[in-house]
This record gives structure tokens, sequence and C-alpha cells, in this order.
């Protein structure tokens, strides 16, 4: 049975779906800049993870957004001297173009914020109903302290909070700090503001944090199964999402929570005032393949960090030539094969190939102990091939099998 790590309750939890269709919501980009290394890992285990599920049997309906109109955005955008759609129309295309060079499966509808006006307009309009939200100086703010359990996921001690009213404007504030106050629901539009929409709460734009909550219940309702992102979703905007979604509905919103460890850079985490953001392109341009960086970015366990280290993409890189190179071989018979192999060793071993990944897997996606796994059962799989002692019906199963597993891992074929 699949164990994932809930991040709500601390625990491995064997993952239990609340009907026959997976409702899954991983977090995307904000497409202010283009995603680099450390998104597209969260990325990549997420897709895995919807594979997996897809592997033993599940239907998945999964939504990643695009997040196009946040204060960055608009920031960036006024920096370069160019329209917000421009700026963010470009970067949606890059991500999609990466996505699939990375074998990342997108579904075919990706929601946008600047798409989901109408319905961010209706969840603040019940939270002003339900008197969890309010109007101040243009503004719509969401008071904490009016929804009971707020600050749950990230176990926020409470009894910290200000006795003081405060009021946090911004759609993101930067690193991984609690702001201890009313968070913004609605931008008013002020003078010199070049995107708002006329709505029914008055002329203005959603803030981050409710544009998700809208995006998802637009697509998937208010009921999730996963809810997936980055670990620093953990400050803030998680715990807002919870606040906005449950204040609406009174339901759950999310049955299991898994957040993805950062990928460092000589142990920091990759930023701009650092001057250390990788990007796919970087490990192109040094001779990789697109194959390559996605088992690099599966060498470790989505909930450890991963150090990036050239001398480690290099070794990860060499050894998926190798695993490659031999799964090719096993899945074409030997001029020499007879039709089933008389070998007792080697039923066993290719039994090996799903048993030791799929106990991998269950355990939390545990790709690193995965891809071991298999790579050691391919190793001792390959002799007899080349010794012409695999039958041709075993080939065939082999590369069934191998083709299974690969339709998880996507780096194989």
């Amino acid at each position: 049975m699949l164990e994932l790590f809930n991040t709500m309750t601390r625990q491995k939890e064997p993952f239990k779906s609340r009907n026959s269709v997976v409702k899954m919501f991983t977090c995307g980009p904000s497409i202010y800049s283009p995603p680099h290394i450390g998104n597209y890992r969260t990325f990549i285990w997420e897709d895995v993870l919807q594979r997996y599920l897809e592997y033993q049997g599940y239907q998945v309906k999964r939504v990643i957004n695009l997040t196009d109109i946040e204060d960055k955005a608009i920031e960036e955008a006024q920096e370069r001297g160019v329209q917000v759609e421009a700026l963010t129309g470009g970067n949606a295309e890059h991500f999609i173009a990466e996505a699939g060079r990375l074998r990342i499966k997108l579904p075919e509808r990706i929601p946008r914020s600047s798409t989901s006006i109408g319905q961010s307009v209706y969840l603040i309009r019940k939270l002003l109903e339900k008197g969890y939200a309010y109007h101040y100086e243009g503004d719509v703010f969401f008071d904490p302290l009016k929804f009971k359990g707020f600050g749950k996921l990230f176990r926020l001690d409470m009894r910290k909070w200000p006795k003081t009213k405060k009021r946090f404007r911004q759609d993101t504030y930067p690193g991984q700090r609690w702001n201890l106050g009313d968070f913004i629901l609605w931008h008013g539009c002020k003078k010199n503001d070049k995107i708002c929409w006329d709505t029914e709460i008055g002329r203005g734009r959603p803030s981050w944090n409710v544009q998700d909550p809208a995006m998802i219940s637009e697509s998937l309702g208010y009921s999730l199964d996963i809810f997936c992102g980055g670990i620093d979703n953990l400050y803030r905007h998680h715990d807002y999402n919870i606040a906005v979604m449950e204040s609406v509905s009174g339901q759950e919103l999310a049955r299991h929570w898994l957040h993805g460890q950062h990928v460092l850079v000589g142990g920091k985490k990759m930023s701009k005032s650092l001057h250390n953001i990788v990007y796919p392109e970087n490990l192109i341009e040094q001779g990789y393949s697109w194959e390559q960086i996605r088992f690099y970015l599966l060498s470790r366990q989505y909930r450890k960090k991963l150090n990036l280290n050239m001398e480690a993409v290099r070794a990860e890189s060499l050894r998926l030539d190798a695993l490659r190179a031999m799964a090719q071989d096993l899945s074409t018979p030997g001029e020499d094969s007879g039709p089933i192999s008389r070998e007792e060793a080697v039923s066993g071993l290719v039994e090996d190939l799903t048993a030791t990944f799929e106990t991998a897997m269950n355990n939390d996606l545990d790709t690193s102990s995965a891809v071991k796994g298999l790579s050691d059962a391919v190793k001792r799989l390959h002799p007899f091939h080349k010794t012409g002692r695999i039958g041709r019906e075993q080939t065939q199963v082999i590369k069934d099998k191998l083709r299974k597993i690969d339709s998880v891992l996507q780096f194989m074929f």
C-alpha cells in the first residue's frame, strides 16, 4: 500500500482517496520569471506521484496553475518596460515547452490567475458575508483570528499573535517568516494601477492569497485528496489557502499534504540576491540531456534537500546512460535465445524488477531507493542476456515490466 508523509499530521499514512477519482492540486509556477531547477524538482516529483497513482490503477484529476497577476509580475514588467501579458505569456510558453522536454505530463487545461477573477470575487464576497473578511481603505483583508485553527498546517503558535491590529498588503514577502496580522485578499485599484477589473466588490485585482483557492474551487471543488507544493509554501501560503477555502465551504480542504525540499547550490537556497540560480538550459549548455536532468532531480527522495553538485550530475548522468543501455539490451531478444530460460535465477530477478520498485515507491515515493533497486536488478539480469540465457518469452516480460516502470519514471526509453 502506498504510504505518503502527510505534513498536516507529521507522519506517514496510507493513501486513501475520497472516491474513484483522485483530486490532486500541485502549485504551479509564478510566471514573472522562468522556472529554475529547484522549481522543476517539485514539478517532477509531483509528476511522478501522479504517474505512480495511475500505475496503481487510480484515475487522477490533477490541476497545476499559473500565477500571472501577482505583485512580482507587475513589478518585473514595469522594470523591463513591457506589458504584464507579454512577460507572463512568454514565460508560460517557456514553462510548457521545458515541462514537455522534462517529460512532465501537464493537464490539458491549465488555469491562470487572470482567468479566475470571477471565482476570486465570489470567494471574497462569501468571506465578507460570513464576517471573515472586511473592507479597509479600498482593499479587502482576511482576519485570521476569525478562523478557528488558523496556522494548523504550519502549527503556528497563535499565542504570539499581536494585540494590536496589523495588516499586510503585499502578495508575498521575502524569506521564511510569518506575517502576524491580517492578510490581503483584494487590491483596490489605486492611481496609476494598470491591472484592474471592474467587479461587484469594486475595481481592483485579487491577491495571490485568494488566487489559488479560486482556481482550485473552480477546477476541483472544495475538497481534495492531495495538495502538493514546495516547502516554502508552509510559510503563510498554504495556511492562507486553508483559511480561505475552509471558511467558505466548511469542509476539509485536503486529506494529504505533501511538501518537497529545496535544491541548494553551494549549500544555500537559490535566490536572485545570491546570484546562484540554475536553469535547465545551464545544464543543457554543458552537454546534459533533459532525461539526465530529470534523473538527477529524482536521485534523492523529494523530502530531502538536494545540493546541486556538478560532479554528482555527471556521475548520475553516467549511471543513467548505463541503465538505459542495459534496459535496451534486456528489451531485445538475444540471437541465440530459446523461447524460455531454464535458469531459475532469471525468474527471480525478473520478479525483482517490479518488487523492489514498488516497495520503494510505496515508501513515500522513495525514488532514490526505487532507482537503486531497479538498477541492481537490471545489472544482475544483464549478464544472462549477454550469454543468451534469457528466453524470448521472458525478454518480452522484462520489456513489459521495464516499460511499465518507465511510465512512472520517464527516463529509460
